[in-house]
């Protein structure tokens, strides 16, 4: 199994999902996608693995980013994940990948479905 979590070790619910993995014997490829901003390629196939059929869903909509680039009113998608490329904190976190499944994990135990 390889699984990979898009954290943020500053939130709570990245700290809680990233131990209920390790409580489930999991260790995880952890990726800061703070330090390490994701590409738009990753943004894309992560929406994918999510189910989600707009980048939007992937977005924190209550950052103080996402009302300052006036994002509410956008709908381009390449728009909105150039967005995210270039102000990962507009990233949902934590999200948890294995193989092809992805969850974000908020409450944490949404993770355990991808395991």
């Amino acid at each position: 199994m390889s699984v990979t979590i898009y954290h943020n070790p500053r939130c709570s619910k990245s700290r809680e999902t990233l131990a209920l993995l390790q409580n489930n014997n999991v260790e995880p490829s952890i990726v800061e996608y703070l330090k390490t901003p994701l590409s738009h390629e990753q943004i894309t196939t992560l929406v994918s693995q999510l189910g989600f059929d707009s980048v939007r869903k992937l977005m924190r909509t209550k950052e103080d980013a996402y009302k300052a680039l006036n994002l509410k009113d956008e709908n381009s998608e390449q728009a909105l994940t150039d967005a995210m490329v270039q102000n990962p904190k507009l990233i949902e976190r934590p999200i948890v990948v294995n193989n092809n499944k992805a969850a974000i994990g908020r409450p944490p135990e949404n993770v355990l479905s991808v395991l």
